[in-house]
């Protein structure tokens, strides 16, 4: 297994995105008998081992039951082999924390370099950022896609108000685990954008995970309309992800 490891203090964000790339997967469905066949939920990357893929609980899509070779919807990714160039691999979901909207993947095939996890201590306010991803699925294309900004806060998730009515599976799930801190970034994301990892924009290492994108409008809005706030879950709460496996 390739260890995907810091880059150097003198590499720069181009140097970083081009490392990072081959650990950007697609996540999504596949079915032979739909139109289109394959259908992009969101974005993941490589951590810990070449075949596990961390993502978004809620980009998962519980229609997706067929193992391979089977009839039916299945759980995918899709493995950039560059020049826009994709491969499709079959995907089981290993762990999820619906709480803090985190999954992993266990993904078929030749491992994938693994990007490394920062140091939960390191993040501060302030600390400069990227993300890659797949923005607005695939009207832009499926070309990873990067963007920049700054942790602009670190916050705790609001519980919801105590109205019997408002309250969702996820948010009683949320009570139940109590407040956690989340990463507010200066930085607009897009729908696709969700389960892509946010890293040190100086040594590539990842400090979250992009989720809770809030967006007015449609999701063609969103193009002429960015008034969203992008929020990414901790680096802590994947390094426990993985810890239980």
């Amino acid at each position: 297994m390739a260890l995907w490891l810091p880059a150097p203090a003198s590499a720069g964000l181009p140097d970083l995105i081009a490392r990072a790339k081959p650990s950007i997967v697609i996540v999504g469905t596949f079915n032979p008998t739909d139109n289109p066949r394959f259908v992009l939920k969101g974005t993941g990357f490589v951590a810990a081992e070449g075949n596990l893929v961390v993502t978004n609980a809620h980009v998962l899509s519980p229609q997706a039951t067929a193992q391979p070779g089977e009839p039916g919807t299945r759980q995918v990714v899709q493995v950039w082999r560059g020049q826009r160039q994709w491969e499709m691999r079959d995907a089981r979901v290993e762990r999820v924390d619906a709480a803090r909207d985190l999954a992993l993947l266990r993904v078929d095939g030749t491992p994938l370099p693994p990007m490394a996890l920062a140091d939960p201590a390191s993040v501060n306010e302030g600390l400069s950022i990227a993300f890659i991803g797949f923005p607005i699925g695939g009207v832009l294309g499926y070309a990873p896609v990067t963007h920049r900004g700054i942790v602009s806060s670190i916050t705790t998730v609001a519980l919801p108000a105590p109205q019997a009515g408002q309250l969702s599976e996820r948010a009683v799930r949320r009570i139940g685990e109590g407040n956690f801190e989340i990463y507010q970034l200066d930085a607009v994301a897009y729908p696709g954008n969700s389960g892509g990892p946010v890293f040190n924009a100086d040594t590539g290492e990842v400090v979250g995970v992009i989720s809770m994108v809030m967006v007015k409008g449609t999701r063609e809005s969103a193009l002429s309309n960015p008034t969203g706030l992008t929020y990414a879950i901790p680096v802590k709460f994947v390094r426990e992800l993985l810890d239980r496996r």
